[in-house]
């Protein structure tokens, strides 16, 4: 995130003495991306974040493709899908690419692993983008404490040690992204603060809240994320034995409700409900709003060609005005080189409509995507006929 944020206690200067109160050193922690040349913080620990105490399993992970080759539409109802474990052992991977990886998840768990004092897990290849469709809980961080319930947004970088634990159980929807996961470019003026004309500022993005430091000795799991699967990793101290730390690298959070919509007297494109911005796709939310008010405005938005993109849309909940047959939940996948648009009748139908009530994430990919095998557990295969009049 471009806005610097300091909790706990740091020395004056970095790369200096910090000592304890009993006179003994703390250890600094350099956590930066592009080596040394783009965001970073710095952590203060009462132990050396290095020790590792054993190296255990390692999980492979394989992306098995959809039997279906087809280049079609889908609908993909993932309220079916038969997910349920911890926030690892519930991910249903449905889309996946160079750029990212797209799951559905329930979690219904806390993580719990035997052998161990205490476990987390490490994304270690990808950035994370979290959409909470429902649930409670907490993400615990070695940088803080950030709270979830319904409609957030939580972006968790590469390299933060985590876990959730949940108060009730919890639906989401996951990207996985090689790159890093940002505030859009055009809402940022050239020192990065987000501009009067964005719809959303500083002050809906909440950040983590630093606890008291755990002094532990034990065994601790570090489930870490590989661009192959998950490794085991136990460390002899806790790692969330940070006493303070500053800079612009931490998770965050942003809740889909805090996103100001931009509406015209015509229809306006996606790119105005734009929310997040990667190398490989755009994220856009499509919010509760009024619609457009010239007298002739259609609404419902113009057939189009994603001659570039394909375009994922999850529909979290509301009444969708250009879709039949859409429940909460489903994701309509619409590939590059077919045109698509509203269905029969709903085009028509929104002429003189003064307003819409609905939540959807849309996900618009720069490259084909692949179809998962776990997606064909819950896929409409009449959705591509379903604009036949």
């Amino acid at each position: 995130m471009p806005f610097y944020l300091q909790q706990g206690h740091i020395p004056a200067k970095r790369h200096t003495v910090f000592k304890k109160y009993d006179g003994s050193l703390l250890y600094e922690e350099l956590m930066s991306r592009e080596g040394f040349s783009y965001v970073y913080s710095n952590l203060y620990h009462i132990h050396m974040p290095t020790q590792i105490a054993n190296i255990g399993k390692f999980y492979s992970n394989k992306f098995e493709s959809s039997f279906d080759k087809t280049h079609r539409p889908r609908h993909i109802r993932t309220s079916e899908l038969v997910s349920a474990g911890d926030i690892i052992s519930s991910r249903k991977l449905l889309f996946f690419n160079q750029d990212l990886n797209i799951y559905k998840s329930h979690v219904t768990e806390n993580m719990s692993y035997i052998d161990c004092d205490d476990n987390f897990y490490k994304n270690g290849n990808y950035d994370e983008l979290i959409y909470v469709q429902e649930g409670e809980g907490v993400i615990h961080t070695q940088l803080g404490d950030l709270k979830y319930h319904n409609g957030d947004y939580i972006i968790i970088p590469r390299g933060i040690v985590w876990k959730m634990s949940i108060s009730k159980d919890t639906k989401i929807l996951i990207i996985e992204s090689v790159a890093p996961i940002e505030t859009p470019q055009k809402y940022r003026n050239r020192v990065g603060q987000l501009l009067e004309h964005s719809p959303f500022c500083e002050r809906d993005i909440h950040t983590p809240v630093l606890n008291e430091p755990i002094n532990k000795s034990g065994k601790f799991l570090i489930k870490v994320r590989t661009d192959r699967g998950i490794q085991d990793i136990f460390y002899s101290k806790h790692p969330f034995d940070v006493v303070g730390w500053d800079g612009y690298y931490f998770p965050w959070k942003l809740n889909i409700d805090d996103f100001e919509p931009i509406v015209g007297s015509i229809h306006q494109p996606p790119p105005v409900h734009q929310v997040f911005q990667s190398k490989g796709f755009v994220v856009c939310s499509f919010v509760s709003r009024l619609f457009d008010f010239h007298p002739d405005a259609i609404p419902a938005p113009y057939p189009h060609s994603n001659v570039d993109s394909d375009e994922i849309l999850f529909y979290s909940k509301g009444d969708f005005m250009s879709r039949k047959g859409i429940q909460s939940e489903s994701i309509s996948y619409h590939p590059m080189g077919i045109p698509h648009g509203p269905h029969p009748g709903k085009y028509e139908g929104s002429i003189g409509k003064k307003s819409t009530d609905e939540l959807a994430v849309m996900v618009d990919t720069f490259k084909p995507l692949n179809i998962a095998l776990d997606a064909d557990e819950c896929d409409d295969s009449e959705y591509p006929k379903s604009w036949v009049l």
